[in-house]
């Protein structure tokens, strides 16, 4: 039997999970704790062979909670369950020890497959936290915005100057499909989500002019 303890501060997350792998008979859910300071308590308690962590919480974030976990169980496996998967939350939980990473997203049974390998030694990364690391890893060096074009570098800069896309488009003599084209480009490039992050990175960067 896989003994098991879920970290996640939302009720309906532990509730649906802990449903679920109730259901395999050779899963046990020892203890839920709702932030990560209880969680590690609860670790402590039941010493379980795996645990489903999420990363964002109050009291002790996931993060902290799986290097605590790691340092004083090593033989336990943190399983990071999380909605993110940007550069500030999947490096930080690799390195404090996280064996596995999966998202919400996951279908249930990934979830029990994950914790079933996990007692194998194999990890489970999701495909998207996968190519993510390894774009990282194959420009360790390089910054996001090295690989705009010219003109790219060039509407990003206006973004940071907080200019819409018809000031742009009148700046730069282009249309503003062309304009809207380019945004996009940028923002699947930076991996951001916004024009706000977009400006954020400018600035951040020094790229506004």
């Amino acid at each position: 039997m896989i003994k098991v303890v879920l970290i996640d501060d939302h009720e309906m997350v532990r509730m649906g999970v802990s449903a679920y792998l109730s259901t395999e008979e050779d899963i046990d859910i020892a203890g839920e704790a709702a932030d990560g300071k209880e969680g590690v308590n609860l670790v402590r308690e039941h010493k379980p062979d795996v645990v489903l962590m999420d990363l964002i919480m109050d009291e002790m974030d996931g993060i902290e909670a799986t290097r605590l976990i790691t340092s004083e169980f090593p033989n336990t496996k943190v399983i990071v369950l999380t909605s993110f998967y940007d550069d500030e939350q999947v490096y930080p939980a690799i390195e404090a020890g996280a064996f596995s990473y999966l998202l919400k997203t996951s279908k249930a049974h990934t979830i029990a497959e994950a914790i079933r390998a996990a007692m194998n030694g194999e990890s489970k990364v999701e495909a998207e936290v996968t190519k993510k690391m390894m774009k990282k890893m194959r420009y360790p060096d390089q910054m996001l915005h090295e690989t705009l074009t010219t003109r790219e570098l060039e509407v990003l800069a206006l973004i940071g100057e907080g200019k819409t896309n018809q000031e742009i488009a009148d700046d730069l003599y282009i249309g503003i499909k062309t304009v809207k084209t380019h945004v996009s480009h940028i923002l699947s490039k930076l991996e951001v989500d916004d024009r706000t992050q977009i400006a954020v990175y400018a600035h951040r960067h020094g790229l506004v002019k």
